[in-house]
């Protein structure tokens, strides 16, 4: 689009003049799909070591910074993944919908990559960045009218793939396909690729040869069923062959000599799609996994509990690249956080839930949420709590047809049957992460804690008039309550 090109590179010159190509280092992005915290031996998940599940992860955080407190803007990977593209909330580029692209005049971080010199790929599990892989006819229409979809999409970048997806049997490949997409990088350009994994999405295979389902750990707030033992063991194979494709990519960057001049950030684009994960606002829908490698600028094997969101990796990768962020952008750089200096950082990450593709009249298929952490806390907003929940990916799965069945005939305990099956839910939920990581004892409307809940919903308050939400604010709920 000539148009916004032309602004870009109006913007940009003064940035260029100072920055050559060749002090510039390349950029790889990676994504994972549907994988939260704590799901690598990096970050101590006791199952990830005792099986040996991600060997080459771990090696990649010894050799860079683990982020513990990463958080995506949903816990659905398109508004995520459009949300870290564009540096802005789903909300505030009105993205909520499942699959929903960000309007043709929206830049892009690698919008400006590419008008500031550095060559631009795609690759690997769809970005979701232009809509559904494969959407119904008159939307897809739509959507090219628009200039969100096709040739006037795809020629914002130098290699477009749209859907390659990377399913089990296809693992082994992923190193030759990544080296053969870096051969179309002119000599002396640097680059900058995306590429997504699709595991450890569900479908998973049934295999899971090494992984004793007897042996694994369970999170408290999961009942300790003989198919939720035999599910997890299934998740935690797919992210075994997502740890060996990263490593077979990796591969590739030591074989080219670029590993030295490669800023690689591999991060997780939402929660895993496993009880109270992917669709919800608790940790595991949220919190993801985050490493970042620089040789000779992030210190090997150093960590960092800053508060990091989504929209922050274009800003810190604008940054890395010399360049300066789009108006309308909020993301705030963690480049000081890289080199090890001083950074204060945020104060608050926020996300939100939306429609997600299912049953309209499940809350797999449509809920409205809203969610704010701090360093201590986390607090959620439930616009409709009459929803029942539903976890996303699960709803013919043989644990969650299990767990219908146990409430029907009351054999859940009191604590599942509370998490998983009563309504209404609570509008308002607080958690102390530091007291209760699992997120079991709700606090909100606690005395002792009005304070720190009143601040939290203020400050989701002030967010959501600066994103334009169209949700009522949680304080006039709150207002009404108390009438």
């Amino acid at each position: 689009m000539p148009h916004r090109l032309i602004a870009i590179f109006v913007v940009l010159c003064g940035a260029l003049s100072c920055r050559s190509e060749s002090s510039r280092p390349n950029i790889l992005l990676v994504l994972s799909d549907d994988h939260s915290v704590p799901h690598l031996g990096a970050y101590g998940d006791e199952n990830c070591k005792r099986f040996s599940i991600t060997p080459n992860l771990d090696a990649l955080a010894a050799e860079g910074m683990r982020f513990d407190r990463a958080y995506t803007t949903a816990p659905q990977c398109a508004p995520s993944r459009t949300s870290i593209f564009a540096g802005r909330s789903p909300v505030g580029l009105s993205a909520t919908r499942f699959a929903q692209p960000a309007r043709a005049e929206t830049t892009f971080f690698t919008d400006l990559l590419r008008a500031g010199g550095y060559w631009v790929g795609m690759d690997g599990r769809h970005q979701h960045l232009d809509g559904r892989n494969r959407d119904l006819d008159h939307v897809t229409d739509g959507l090219v009218e628009l200039g969100m979809r096709g040739e006037a999409f795809e020629s914002r970048f130098d290699h477009f793939v749209r859907g390659a997806a990377t399913k089990r049997d296809e693992i082994l490949k992923v190193g030759e396909k990544v080296d053969l997409v870096l051969d179309s990088v002119p000599d002396g350009k640097p680059f900058f690729l995306y590429f997504g994994f699709s595991q450890p999405h569900r479908n998973w295979g049934d295999d899971h040869d090494g992984i004793d389902p007897d042996q694994l750990v369970l999170p408290p707030d999961w009942p300790d069923l003989p198919e939720t033992r035999l599910d997890y063991a299934r998740y935690l194979a797919e992210v075994r062959d997502l740890d060996t494709g990263f490593g077979l990519i990796d591969n590739v960057l030591e074989k080219r000599g670029l590993k030295g001049n490669t800023l690689l950030i591999f991060m997780g684009d939402n929660g895993e799609a496993l009880l109270r994960g992917k669709g919800t606002l608790y940790s595991r829908g949220t919190h993801v996994p985050l490493l970042v490698r620089w040789p000779e600028v992030v210190e090997a094997g150093s960590t960092s509990d800053i508060l990091v969101s989504g929209t922050d990796l274009s800003a810190t990768i604008l940054e890395v690249a010399g360049l300066s962020a789009a108006s309308g952008m909020t993301g705030v750089s963690f480049l000081d956080a890289l080199k090890g200096k001083a950074f204060e950082g945020r104060d608050y990450v926020f996300a939100e839930r939306g429609w997600h593709f299912g049953p309209i009249m499940q809350t797999d298929g449509f809920d409205l949420s809203r969610s704010v952490v701090s360093s201590r806390y986390l607090y959620i907003y439930n616009a409709i709590p009459e929803r029942r929940y539903s976890p996303v990916d699960m709803g013919r799965n043989p644990v969650w047809r299990r767990m219908q069945s146990m409430a029907k005939q009351g054999e859940l305990s009191a604590l599942y049957q509370r998490l998983y099956f009563d309504l209404p839910r609570p509008i308002f939920e607080l958690y102390d992460l530091e007291e209760d990581p699992f997120q079991l004892d709700n606090l909100a409307g606690k005395e002792e804690l009005e304070s720190v809940e009143t601040r939290l919903r203020v400050e989701m308050d002030k967010w959501m008039i600066r994103e334009s939400d169209f949700l009522p604010l949680p304080s006039h709920v709150y207002d009404l309550e108390r009438r």
